[in-house]
This record gives structure tokens, sequence and C-alpha cells, in this order.
């Protein structure tokens, strides 16, 4: 991202109201991102609540038609990737950790309800990849949350740390995936 330059600025404030309003409207008509942040900013009715419900529609989507096919396991691989980025976008769009948070877990709660048979599959790659996303949702809640939120989601985090320590797969894993979520004393 380039960093504004003072002619820059000094450019921007010779531009009246109308001309700045006609350059924001084209930047946000060219970038999707810029658009869906102002949206975020300017409008009341776009809340937090709102971009998760948006997001978790997409996320839930790739999910459904991107989970097709022969190769079942890289289909889901790709399609928790791109469920990632979404998570990022809503993130950079809200600047929002715990919608981050939020959103991991309703990935892994798809995840884990709908495609813990493919954890056994001959391909590792979705379960590294599902591993990965609980430690970092894990490293997120602990590095990003107050102690006293950490109580919300202990019990849903510990289930997924379990389940993935129960198969074959885990002992590859076992220095990135923690047991639990560690509350303090």
């Amino acid at each position: 991202m380039p960093v504004p330059s003072a002619d820059f600025k000094k450019a921007l404030q010779r531009l009246s109201e109308k001309e700045k309003e006609a350059l924001l409207l084209r930047a946000a008509r060219r970038d999707a991102e810029l658009y869906d942040t102002l949206s975020f900013e300017l409008l009341p009715e776009v809340t937090i609540e709102t971009v998760f419900e948006e997001t978790s529609d997409r996320i839930h989507e790739l999910f459904a038609v991107g989970a097709t096919g022969r190769l079942l396991n890289r289909s889901l691989t790709k399609a928790l990737q791109k469920a990632t980025k979404e998570v990022a976008r809503a993130k950079r769009v809200t600047k929002n950790k715990r919608l981050e948070i939020d959103l991991n877990l309703y990935i892994l709660g798809l995840v884990f309800d709908n495609y813990t048979g493919q954890f056994e599959s001959v391909y590792g790659g979705f379960y590294t990849a599902t591993a990965r996303l609980t430690a970092r949702t894990t490293q997120l809640i602990i590095s990003n949350l107050h102690e006293d939120l950490w109580l919300e989601y202990k019990e849903s985090l510990d289930d997924f740390l379990s389940q993935l320590h129960t198969r074959n797969k885990s002992h590859g894993l076992k220095f990135i995936l923690p047991r639990e979520l560690v509350l303090p004393d």
C-alpha cells in the first residue's frame, strides 16, 4: 500500500466537496473491500452482526457448493482456505478481533458437524488445515480477548481439540495443537 505524500494530501484538501465525493464513489466502485469498509463505517444499518451474517452465509455456501466431487478431501481443503480468506476480509473491514474468532469457530463448527469423516483420508491436507485453524483460533482467543471471555469459548474449543487429538494423524501436530484452552487461575 502506498503511503500518501504531503503533496497528495494538500491536493485532496484543495478539491471541492463534490469532487471529493466523485473521487470516493469511483474508488468504492473499483474496490469491493473499500466499499464494504466504507459501508461499515458510514451506514448505521451495517453492524458487526450483519457482517457476521453475510460472511457466515458466504462461508456456508463455500462448503455447500465447493465441497463436492471425486476428491472431496482436496475440495474441502480449498473450501477451508477460501473460508479463512473470507474471515480475513471481514476482519479487515471491521477491524474486530472477536468477529474473527467467532467466524473461525463458525467454520470449525461446520467442519466438525459435517466433515470429520474426511480426517481419516489418506490425504492429510484437510485434517492439517483444520488443526492449524483450531490452533490459530486458540491463540487468537488467548492473545486478543480478556480472560473473562475465554469461558465463553472454552467448551466448544476444547471439544474441537479433543476430537482432533483422538485421530491417528494427531501425533504429527502435537507441537502446534494444545490439548485444551487453559484458563488462568
